[in-house]
């Protein structure tokens, strides 16, 4: 019996994890409901459905719909960011209460605003994702940025190894086989997973969020 109730503990907890989690990343534009972050290899895909390895192990199938969002990640750097820019980055904190970021990626003009704000994020333990509009831009000090949203602001130091990327707009032509991507679903009572959006990767990027 003790084996059994903890067995259905690690399934609840399990559950849980999955229901608390925040996607920072295209939020604002995204549909509510209860989202999963699903980061991995595409496997292989269909007119309807993609398949992807995930890092976690697990072999998925997700659902496309006509709502379905997709992003190339291309290479970029720090010369690519100026003040104004939009751009979204996951960090942790730091002891003076500003950020460390863990990478970086910038969207174009007409993408300005997705997701803005402040909010957990799932990349590592205690990381967050920041969303919002570059202040001021300090490239000889540290790599700091100020990034500006709606009922705040934070400080984020990039350092020099930090990958930072190109968000863009693309179509299902860039969902190939052994493609990287990041995807926010939504899972449905049956189980089954259809995708929000989809980050991926082109020429042999990783996305890094």
């Amino acid at each position: 019996m003790n084996v059994k109730f903890r067995q259905l503990m690690r399934r609840v907890s399990v559950v849980t994890l999955i229901s608390v989690f925040s996607a920072g990343l295209v939020q604002a534009e995204d549909a509510p409901g209860t989202r999963i972050g699903v980061r991995g290899e595409i496997t292989g895909v269909s007119p309807d459905v993609v398949k992807v390895h995930a890092n976690s192990g697990d072999n998925l199938v997700i659902n496309l719909t006509q709502d379905t969002k997709v992003r190339a990640v291309t290479l970029a750097n720090i010369e690519d960011i100026k003040p104004g820019s939009y751009i979204g980055s996951a960090a942790i904190p730091q002891e003076d209460g500003t950020l460390k970021a863990l990478e970086v990626h910038v969207f174009p003009p007409e993408l300005a605003g997705s997701g803005d704000g402040h909010r957990p994020f799932d990349l590592v333990k205690g990381s967050s994702m920041t969303n919002g509009s570059v202040g001021d831009l300090v490239v000889s000090n540290g790599r700091v940025l100020t990034v500006n949203y709606k009922g705040g602001q934070q400080k984020i130091l990039v350092p020099e190894d930090v990958p930072i990327v190109n968000l863009m707009p693309a179509d299902r032509s860039l969902l190939k086989v052994g493609v990287k991507i990041v995807t926010f679903v939504t899972q449905g009572a049956d189980g089954t997973l259809t995708a929000q959006s989809i980050s991926a990767g082109k020429d042999g990027v990783t996305p890094p969020m």
